[in-house]
């Protein structure tokens, strides 16, 4: 397996909003709505889903196997114990040749989460590369504060070194990565 994106062909880098948006050749993030979409799941031949939420009940459709991860999207929420666990199983379907969907109910903080840890486990990413990788694949992600925190923390236990740091912003606290953008909020 190579470690390396950069081997991933453009098309499979198509920004989705709404539906299921490709991070790998094995691995998807959507929203709750498309993980119940039978022609969604059939046509990218998902083999794994792994609902990353309390308040979506998934719909199992036979062939598929379904992971539970009951996590609130709020920044107190203990996602960190899961990335090695969910990183690794998205790393043995991959193995086996089957497809992992990760959802949380909008696909926009939980699951892009896990999608980032796992990038940086089997992939050697910096946080900051694999952040920017999962947004240039569904750019409507924003992981918690919380969730920063704790992607902070297992880059570090990963590599001994951090790409991303929370900072004081007029907003609050931020990951460094969005200060450009908030000076053009303010700005505004």
């Amino acid at each position: 397996m190579s470690t390396a994106l950069g081997a991933i062909p453009i098309l499979f880098r198509h920004p989705s909003v709404s539906g299921m948006s490709r991070i790998t050749n094995s691995l998807f993030i959507s929203n709750g709505e498309a993980a119940n979409n039978k022609l969604f799941l059939y046509a990218n031949q998902i083999t794994t889903v792994i609902n990353v939420s309390v308040e979506v009940i998934n719909t199992y459709f036979p062939d598929i196997y379904y992971i539970h991860v009951p996590i609130a999207d709020c920044p107190s929420s203990r996602l960190y114990d899961f990335f090695d666990p969910v990183a690794d199983k998205i790393h043995t379907v991959e193995l086996n040749q089957g497809r992992t969907l990760v959802h949380c109910a909008a696909g926009i903080s939980r699951s892009a989460a896990l999608c980032i840890a796992f990038l940086m486990k089997y992939h050697t990413m910096s946080l900051a590369n694999a952040h920017a990788w999962v947004k240039s694949c569904r750019p409507i992600i924003r992981p918690n504060n919380g969730f920063w925190q704790q992607l902070i923390q297992y880059e570090h236990k990963l590599f001994g070194k951090t790409s991303v740091r929370m900072i004081q912003s007029p907003l609050g606290v931020i990951p460094d990565l969005y200060e450009s953008e908030v000076r053009v909020m303010i700005a505004l």
